[in-house]
């Protein structure tokens, strides 16, 4: 069973929260769009290294990815944003995700990781299939999951 152990102060159509999962921790998008899930997934993926309100938007990074599902392209594209803060010494903030088909494009607007700033909490190593979503439930309401590991 696993239960929610931060949550954005979004409306609750459209957020993030975490959740418990042995030693690693779960991330959730939820919103009315699958592309909005994503990007409120990515905003989860930043929560847990550090208060996302506290990275100011400065720089921007275009991302593109595909794969064969929904569920897999979840994977990949925080696994490209992970890539991009380790490569780019990065944090970021703000999201803007379009999925065509198979495809996603994104921007992520962050900015220079700043240790005495953004005081980090953890590292995130990776995506991970565990318990791994994307679904839309009947009320319409997009949810894009997954476990990284810290």
């Amino acid at each position: 069973m696993t239960s929610d152990v931060a949550v954005s102060e979004k409306n609750h159509k459209t957020g993030w929260a975490h959740f418990e999962h042995l030693a690693d921790i779960g991330i959730r998008g939820y919103a009315p769009t699958k592309a909005q899930a994503f990007e409120q997934a990515a905003l989860a993926l930043t929560a847990v290294i550090t208060e996302p309100k506290g990275v100011k938007s400065e720089l921007r990074v275009d991302i593109t990815c595909d794969a064969p599902d929904d569920e897999l392209l979840l994977v990949e594209w925080l696994s490209k944003l992970l890539y991009e803060m380790d490569v780019q010494d990065m944090l970021f903030s703000r999201f803007s995700v379009t999925i065509e088909g198979n495809i996603l494009r994104a921007e992520a607007w962050g900015e220079k990781l700043d240790v005495s700033k953004h005081d980090p909490v953890v590292e995130v190593k990776a995506a991970t299939y565990s318990a791994l979503k994307v679904r839309k439930d009947d009320e319409g309401i997009w949810t894009a999951q997954c476990v990284v590991d810290v």
